[in-house]
């Protein structure tokens, strides 16, 4: 079901879609762990003159959310539907974070028809991370994602202290009164799913639509390939910048990173449609 009110905001399967701004151009943005929607405030704040920012807290992360987990056909199937909603006639630009890079990634792999664009924030293709990882990068992935998919599976008091640790731990900088250990769903399908295992349903990622690449320096490791990246810096309108900041960037460092997309946005317009000029001339 599918339904608007005055205030741009769109219910979509009963999740509020926020939708902000005048532009033609829609950006869809999603997040990750353990976040909602309102890590994009600054974000929307500096791109909605231009842009239609589209938000929205990824299901089972609400406050108050049904302990379940979900697929990730599942969530392309949401997101979808938003992007249909929110632009039935033209890609969308997607902008994404942590989990929301893998998931949007995998959007972009079953839909590329529907995506215009990728600003993707500190994760890279998980396959290729993967391939080339050392054994202490792995390990260490390894490590904190089975700590956040124990806290799932145990739930309750105690997996909110266990999933709160771990946030105190990464130092992460977000502060959001709907944080609960149900958002970790994502490692516990992961790593521990009888049925529908992330590790076993994620599709290679080598996009051939434009992208920027955004991640910070300042971690224990990377969460992408040095592989991936020299890959995607082929692609004639990409972009790959790193931030002295951690994982995020965004928050860590809104003004430079929201200048950043803004003039990677326009001119990715702008060459886009020369490059498609001088295509057809030939």
């Amino acid at each position: 079901m599918v339904a608007m009110n005055a205030e741009q905001e769109l219910l979509i399967d009963n999740i509020p879609v926020v939708v902000e701004g005048e532009g033609a151009d829609a950006m869809v943005m999603i997040h990750g762990w353990p976040d909602t929607l309102r890590l994009w405030d600054r974000t929307v704040a500096a791109l909605s003159p231009d842009h239609r920012c589209v938000r929205f807290t990824l299901p089972g992360y609400e406050a108050g959310a049904e302990r379940r987990t979900w697929t990730i056909d599942e969530l392309c199937a949401f997101f979808l539907r938003v992007v249909d909603a929110v632009s039935p006639d033209a890609p969308v630009t997607l902008l994404l974070h942590d989990w929301g890079c893998f998931f949007g990634y995998q959007f972009y792999a079953r839909h590329p028809e529907r995506v215009r664009r990728i600003v993707g924030v500190d994760i890279g293709d998980a396959r290729s991370l993967r391939k080339s990882a050392g054994p202490r990068t792995l390990l260490s992935i390894v490590a904190y994602q089975n700590w956040l998919a124990l806290a799932w599976w145990i739930g309750g008091r105690l997996g909110d202290r266990m999933m709160e640790s771990m946030v105190s731990l990464v130092r992460c900088p977000t502060h959001d009164p709907a944080r609960s250990v149900q958002q970790a769903y994502p490692y516990y399908m992961t790593w521990w799913a009888r049925e529908g295992s992330y590790r076993r349903a994620g599709r290679a990622f080598e996009p051939t639509c434009p992208m920027l690449f955004v991640y910070g320096t300042r971690k224990p490791f990377m969460f992408h390939a040095d592989e991936w990246l020299d890959r995607l810096r082929q692609g004639p309108l990409n972009r790959v910048v790193a931030f002295e900041t951690g994982h995020w960037v965004m928050v860590e460092q809104p003004e430079g990173f929201n200048a950043l997309v803004r003039e990677w946005l326009h001119n990715t317009a702008r060459d886009s449609t020369r490059l498609e000029s001088t295509a057809s001339r030939v």
